[in-house]
């Protein structure tokens, strides 16, 4: 092919991409509707105007987002709509630098009450969020802060590609929500930023997340109350606090969480590796069919642990946690504890921790077998089991 040939053919190319995004009916580029990719104009009510033809468009639809830099104050997408609808991020959406505009507010970007969307790209969600943290650390009255991505009351939700950094609050929430497919997220705050959970989830069922890479100032991922058939595969935490079921019990009347995997994770100098907590106070709450597999652990604080005592409070209730925490299996778990007690099952003694099943856990402490703490629990172990747990 000659050189002219193919200059010919990448101006077609061209064309045909150009024409794609922003002469098909069915695309809606951000740019179109007044979105000013200068990381300094609102662009909020550009994005949910385009938003608002994509959710009525009667087929398919797909938000275009392009390179640049959006700045957005808060932003809530709202369905039903009449199809489905990807999102498709290129560009980086910036929260306000200013933590007050968005501090007292329960979210910066949501999606509620939709049915079939993707959210998709390697583009960036910014939250600003460094200047709230440092206001919580001083010991001021600060504002609680903004999640940086919510989805509620939402069904058959997939998130691909997306990099969200610096949250104010917790980075992704799904709340009440049915068949949702994460891969490829990554999580970037710092270790020492407040209450920057990567992703956490409750009062949904069927959620899986995959491929994913976490690293944040709290729980790499929370798993809630009425969390019900989770499947987390090949995550990497740390720093953070780990993956935690939890914590429960916080409320008296509260539904449990059951059917949980975590499979092939890596937990690098994080605080806890695996953790179930509930809060030492009654309840009606529970967790079982848990299974923690294929899990290795570099320099971890809390590698393997239940606390049934959980209080990040000055003010703790000082009960027996009423949260009944029954068949949990951890297996094939190995790698080196940055504490003498790799294992800690603290139960509860009013409702002690049954079913659990141990098999073939390698943990050690400065290059010897590390110690196991038990209380309340009955333990089954199976296979090499270092160290061992012996339980009162």
């Amino acid at each position: 092919m000659t050189f002219p040939a193919i200059i010919c053919l990448v101006l077609a190319l061209l064309s045909m991409f150009i024409s794609l995004v922003l002469g098909d009916p069915t695309i809606f580029n951000v740019v179109s509707y007044g979105a000013k990719p200068d990381g300094k104009t609102d662009s909020a009510q550009a994005f949910v105007s385009a938003w608002t033809k994509a959710c009525a468009s009667m087929q398919p639809a797909t938000i275009y987002v392009p390179a640049g830099k959006f700045a957005l104050g808060q932003v809530i997408f709202i369905g039903p709509c009449s199809n489905k609808v990807n999102v498709m991020l290129i560009g980086t959406l910036v929260a306000p630098s200013d933590y007050t505009v968005l501090g007292n507010k329960a979210y910066w970007v949501v999606f509620q009450n939709i049915d079939g969307l993707t959210v998709s790209g390697n583009g960036i969600l910014d939250g600003q969020g460094t200047s709230l943290w440092a206001c919580k650390s001083s010991g001021k009255s600060c504002p609680l802060g903004a999640t940086t991505l919510e989805f509620t009351n939402s069904n058959n939700i997939v998130v691909s590609g997306l990099t969200s950094i610096n949250s104010q609050m917790f980075h992704i929430v799904v709340n009440a929500c049915n068949n949702v497919n994460m891969q490829g997220v990554r999580v970037i705050a710092a270790g020492n930023s407040i209450n920057t959970n990567g992703i956490h989830v409750q009062l949904s069922s069927n959620v899986t997340i995959l491929n994913s890479n976490m690293r944040t100032g709290d729980d790499c991922i929370s798993v809630g109350p009425g969390t019900i058939n989770m499947w987390i595969e090949n995550v990497a935490c740390g720093p953070g606090h780990g993956i935690s079921i939890g914590s429960l019990g916080k409320n008296q009347q509260e539904t449990g969480v059951q059917n949980v995997t975590i499979t092939t994770a890596n937990f690098t100098g994080t605080q806890n590796g695996v953790r179930i907590k509930s809060w030492p106070r009654p309840s009606n709450g529970f967790a079982r069919n848990i299974i923690f597999q294929h899990v290795n652990m570099v320099n971890v604080q809390n590698p393997i642990i239940i606390d049934q005592n959980y209080c990040p409070s000055k003010d703790c209730p000082h009960q027996a946690s009423g949260v009944k925490i029954s068949n949990v299996t951890y297996q094939d778990i190995h790698g080196s504890s940055a504490t003498r007690v790799a294992v800690n099952f603290n139960c509860s003694p009013g409702n002690p921790c049954s079913a659990i099943t141990v098999k073939n856990i390698m943990l050690t402490y400065k290059n010897q077998v590390a110690k196991a703490s038990c209380n309340y629990a009955s333990v089954t172990s199976s296979g090499i089991v270092q160290p061992a747990i012996n339980c009162l």
